[in-house]
């Protein structure tokens, strides 16, 4: 007679699903960054998509005060502060012209727990999510971990990385169910017109499909041209549509964890559920923080702004200068997004590379520069080059790369 231990299957250790998911590429880079000038290494790094300001002073000053607050010592509600998500509304509507209530504001640990909750509260299993390609890493995993199927819509360099309808409907099933859009966008620094969103916006309503518009870059965009959202472009999309947003970008707050997604009162409250049972509330005083930052005027924004877009124009002409390279000029964000498709299957520094991933490697190895290779963004050939870091880095680090593939044989 076999014993329960004998005729019990095997279980995993971790669940199939968490197992599914791979480390971030961006985070994984930047530590190995890390790691070897903890060594003593001199290391630059285009990795991390982080600017490298400090958050601006009158934001600091805010949560300073926010810890002498016995009130701020305690739970409050799931949701968000009272005061924050009226600050969103009033926020977004100066600067897209989206108008909401509060109700349909949940303030989240950062816009990544936006991005997975919004999926988890949208998608059941099998429900397709179109994802524009090259994508951010986290996308395709959230979009698995809720139990959708991310379908990648390939965007090309030749169009500058923009997404089309055409592009979409070719994609699209009797599965599909949400449709993706980042602008500005991450990793390829493309910024869709008003004209190009307006566009998908009216196909999505067209098809009853989902909007879950990313738009976590919007005061990033540089020469000339104009963010667009979409619920604003296509009013009558607002009520399939789920806004991300938060201050970590824009306002160099990308450690104070403070993000929020923007939907209908039903999405909004099913993903509040949601999040009552995984975080609870966002840390009191980082909320405090962001209310200062969305209450506050846009100056020290419009300064980083200016920096990044001189950055993104030396990056830009510097990496074009390199053998083998060839770089569309970023719109918007903060990355530049060189194909060094002419780099592989050849030897670079006596090695032979037949993957950006394995160029990426040579490129830390033998250059001390660290950049996250195309293959966790889709798009095998690529690198993924983050300017958030000084002029001298920028030159430093681009300057170690022209020399590393002038040893192209």
């Amino acid at each position: 007679m076999s014993s329960l231990h004998e005729t019990t299957p095997a279980r995993r250790r971790v669940s199939a699903r968490v197992a599914a998911v791979a480390p971030s590429a961006t985070l994984a880079v930047d530590a190995k960054a890390r790691a070897l000038r903890a060594a003593g290494e001199d290391v630059v790094s285009f990795g991390a998509g982080e600017p490298d300001f400090p958050t601006p002073a009158h934001i600091v000053e805010a949560a300073i005060d926010a810890c002498r607050l016995p009130a701020n010592h305690h739970y409050t509600p799931t949701g968000g502060l009272p005061a924050l998500k009226e600050a969103v509304v009033a926020k977004t509507r100066r600067d897209s012209g989206y108008e909401m209530a509060p109700s349909q504001v949940l303030i989240t640990n950062g816009a990544k727990q936006a991005v997975y909750e919004a999926f988890a509260t949208l998608c059941d299993p099998g429900d397709e999510v179109l994802v524009p390609a090259p994508y951010w890493t986290t996308y395709p995993e959230a979009i698995a971990l809720a139990g959708g199927v991310p379908v990648d819509v390939l965007t090309t360099e030749e169009s500058g990385f923009h997404l089309t309808v055409e592009a979409l409907e070719d994609a699209r099933t009797a599965a599909t169910k949400v449709v993706l859009l980042v602008s500005p966008n991450n990793p390829t620094g493309a910024v869709s017109t008003a004209e190009e969103i307006a566009a998908i916006g009216r196909w999505a309503v067209e098809h009853e499909l989902w909007v879950v518009t990313d738009e976590i870059y919007e005061h990033l965009v540089y020469g000339g041209r104009t963010f667009a959202s979409a619920p604003v472009e296509v009013p009558e999309l607002a009520d399939r549509c789920v806004v991300i947003n938060g201050v970590a970008k824009t306002y160099a707050m990308t450690g104070w964890r403070v993000g929020w997604m923007i939907a209908p009162a039903d999405v909004t409250e099913a993903a509040a559920n949601l999040q009552s049972h995984a975080t609870s509330n966002v840390s009191n005083v980082s909320q405090c923080a962001a209310l200062a930052a969305l209450t506050g005027d846009l100056e020290a924004v419009y300064g980083m702004r200016q920096v990044f877009d001189r950055r993104r124009l030396l990056i830009h002409r510097m990496l074009n200068e390199c053998e083998g390279v060839t770089c569309v000029e970023p719109e918007g964000a903060f990355y530049a997004f060189p194909s060094v498709r002419a780099l592989l299957g050849r030897r670079v520094a006596g090695a032979l590379v037949h993957t950006s991933d394995e160029l990426a490697q040579v490129a830390i190895n033998e250059a001390k520069v660290a950049v996250v290779p195309g293959e966790a963004f889709g798009a095998p050939g690529y690198l993924r080059m983050s300017y958030a870091l000084g002029d001298d880095s920028i030159v430093e680090g681009v300057t170690r790369l022209a020399k590393l593939f002038a040893t192209v044989e």
